[in-house]
């Protein structure tokens, strides 16, 4: 019997999903009341012409849309162009802090597998559904079974700042919209730590956010990494993200 076509698709999930659908829920809802709101319209003491709402509807619409091209089609590049700052040689160790459902941890293992090398890939995370549409740990392995890259990855459930590992344990550490969702300072700054306490010495970790990344680039400086910043693509990054590199000198 055939199997069912959901099960052989690979799935990266939607991010941020309530995100989405408030833009196009609000635009949506501002549309209508400059079509149909009586004009002007009486909120308390304020008066509104209805077709001010046309802007507000645009505006978030458009939000709205510029976050859908992200899903489709930014993330799939923004991954790209984040492994291609690296050298591959196959022989890494990575992990990817906040994987979800694998998109770069496949990503990484792919260059591996393509290099014909030893590397290992391993994700962590604590598979919130706020933070990604459909998040779990099983459908993170079945993206990774259907990238046929399972047999160079292990999966941990673990938030970023409680790492098990030991120090000096990976070569390439990535992550791409995890660490903004730590909400406290102190505990992002646990999470920064732990990040240069597992890297190897003349290792690179390749961090991805779309706010906060000063802060991470500033901890990174004062734990002595030599740390530089790339803004990703300005029109299939939403909202635009930026990558901190930093380089662990040996």
């Amino acid at each position: 019997m055939a199997t069912p076509l959901a099960t052989t698709r690979l799935d990266y999930g939607v991010d941020a999903p309530a995100v989405m659908r408030n833009l196009f829920l609000f635009g949506a809802l501002c549309l209508l009341l400059g079509i149909f709101a009586p004009s002007p319209l009486h909120l308390g003491p304020v008066s509104l012409v209805s077709r001010s709402f046309y802007w507000p509807a645009g505006f978030l619409i458009g939000e709205g849309l510029l976050f859908l091209l992200y899903v489709k089609v930014g993330k799939f590049r923004h991954r790209d162009f984040m492994l291609g700052l690296h050298s591959w040689r196959g022989d890494e160790n990575i992990l990817d802090v906040g994987c979800g459902r694998g998109l770069l941890l496949a990503g990484a293992a792919k260059r591996i597998a393509t290099l014909s090398g030893n590397g290992h890939a391993t994700g962590i995370d604590i598979w919130s559904n706020v933070d990604m549409g459909g998040n779990s740990a099983t459908a993170t392995q079945h993206n990774l079974d259907l990238e046929g890259v399972s047999s160079i990855c292990t999966l941990i459930s673990q938030p970023a700042q409680e790492m098990s590992f030991p120090d000096a344990t990976f070569d390439v550490i990535v992550s791409n919209l995890c660490l903004h969702n730590i909400y406290d300072a102190p505990t992002r700054r646990l999470a920064l730590n732990q990040i240069v306490r597992v890297l190897k010495p003349g290792g690179v970790a390749l961090i991805s956010d779309y706010k906060r990344t000063r802060e991470y680039a500033d901890e990174f400086r004062r734990a002595g990494l030599i740390v530089e910043t790339k803004r990703g693509s300005l029109i299939t990054t939403f909202p635009p993200l930026t990558v901190v590199i930093a380089r662990k000198p040996v």
